[in-house]
């Protein structure tokens, strides 16, 4: 999938989440300054992607679409990092992203990477609040 603009049209289709511990609400203005720093970051550092990307997907996961795109940015990361594993997991859960919005089941806080249960719930670690904390834009008074 292609590195362009990412759209951040809002398709939530009253979804039902699974037990959220904690939870992060979708701010499109969020989403799309943590989608820039993404395609900014260093080739060379996939350790920052994979982060950026797990952020982009806890905070995007109740919308359709930034979170099937989310999930395409993954899958494109896999495969230039030629991480089979992962690939895998990607196209699985991007078969998973419609029907879990149609369903309206989607597990709150989940990172959305393979090594992860695609139906479990997670509570968002502290590194990824803060990293989606800092890319919110400060209430304007």
């Amino acid at each position: 999938m292609a590195h362009g603009a990412m759209g951040t049209e809002d398709t939530n289709m009253n979804t039902t989440p699974t037990e959220p511990t904690t939870t992060v609400a979708f701010d499109p203005g969020t989403f799309e300054r943590l989608h820039r720093a993404y395609l900014r970051i260093d080739r060379g550092d996939p350790a920052q992607a994979w982060h950026l990307l797990e952020a982009l997907h806890v905070l995007g996961q109740t919308r359709l679409v930034p979170h099937a795109r989310t999930h395409g940015l993954m899958l494109a990361l896999a495969w230039r990092t030629r991480n089979l594993a992962e690939v895998n997991g990607q196209l699985l859960r991007l078969l998973l992203v419609p029907l879990g919005h149609l369903l309206g089941r989607l597990p709150l806080g989940n990172t959305g990477r393979s090594h992860v249960g695609a139906f479990r719930p997670m509570q968002v670690a502290p590194e990824l609040l803060a990293t989606i904390r800092a890319h919110q834009r400060p209430p304007t008074l």
